[in-house]
């Protein structure tokens, strides 16, 4: 089962695991050299441009990263910054470097600090990271806002730069959880759980919540190890796609299962909708303007979940 992401403006993005973030060895994963893995792809406007800001944050048991990488508009290439943060090394959790995006100037300022954790190697509250180019703070990351204009003396971003991808990889025996907001009209995050049951005398069965309610409840999952279903979130329709034929057929450690949250109805149901810009050129702006239409810099991404969960013994 393929899966294909409609969205114009994200076709040039590689949907692959950044190099940090792939799996060192052909060994299977054990829960000493299991290495969890958060990717966003944002689009913001730098330098000029609009551009893919991709964020990665990796944890395993010795090491703890950020890196930021910044698409060229010049090359098929990217700029990155990385920030280790071990966590014996206080100082390292508060900082600011700065690099170059085709001869421009990048700054990057961090406090994580008093950064909460959820067992992700990405933090949920009490942190900032912050993106400065053009004395405009270009990404916002965290809750502690005011701390980021007032530590890079910088102003907010004319348009709030816009996160249409992201992908984790999760390691657990039978529990995996994730956190993704899908109405971009409303501020806070639904809690995503995928649970299940594949050994003992009973039929393997899965079952995914969003918010502490089962929505999907698959019974004789060796037959259904691969489907999809369009569950209503406060009668905001989501799309789930499941593939968890490793969990059933490959040796633990050696694969994962692949889960799929994209907002929004089937487009079979969607196709009569406007797909495009209509006749007015103001909404069909180059991507590469300065003056690129708000409107159709929102029309253009449609985000979309990607949960691979690794199961441990």
């Amino acid at each position: 089962m393929s899966y294909r992401i409609s969205s114009t403006r994200a076709q040039s993005i590689s949907y692959s695991d950044p190099p940090l973030a792939q799996k060192i060895t052909e060994d299977p994963v054990t829960q000493k050299t299991a290495q969890s893995s958060v990717t966003c792809v944002y689009q913001t406007h730098i330098a000029g441009f609009w551009r893919n800001v991709t964020v990665l944050w990796c944890k395993n048991l010795t090491n703890h990263s950020l890196t930021i990488s910044v698409d060229s508009v010049e090359t098929d290439s990217h700029h990155s910054c990385k920030i280790d943060l071990k966590p014996w090394q206080f100082w390292c959790k508060k900082g600011n470097k700065t690099f170059e995006v085709d001869g421009d100037q990048v700054e990057i300022y961090w406090d994580l600090r008093s950064a909460k954790f959820s067992g992700g190697p990405e933090p949920c509250s009490d942190f900032y990271v912050a993106l400065v180019s053009d004395e405009e703070v270009v990404l916002l990351l965290g809750d502690y806002k005011n701390k980021a204009y007032k530590k890079t003396k910088s102003r907010p971003a004319l348009v709030e730069a816009l996160l249409f991808y992201k992908k984790e990889h999760v390691f657990n025996k039978r529990s995996f959880l994730t956190r993704a907001k899908f109405d971009p009209k409303k501020s806070e995050e639904h809690e995503i759980v995928v649970e299940s049951s594949t050994a003992g005398p009973r039929e393997p069965e899965m079952w995914i919540s969003i918010d502490g309610i089962v929505l999907i409840h698959v019974r004789n999952l060796q037959w259904k190890f691969r489907g999809n279903q369009t569950v209503l979130m406060n009668k905001f329709p989501v799309q789930v796609f499941w593939d968890v034929h490793a969990w059933l057929f490959c040796p633990t450690g050696s694969s994962h299962g692949l889960f799929i949250f994209k907002p929004g109805p089937p487009e079979s149901e969607n196709e009569n909708d406007e797909s495009s810009c209509g006749g007015d050129s103001s909404d069909c702006s180059s991507s590469n303007s300065r003056y690129y239409s708000t409107q159709s810099h929102s029309k253009a991404s449609e985000f979309c979940l990607f949960l691979c969960a690794w199961k441990l013994e």
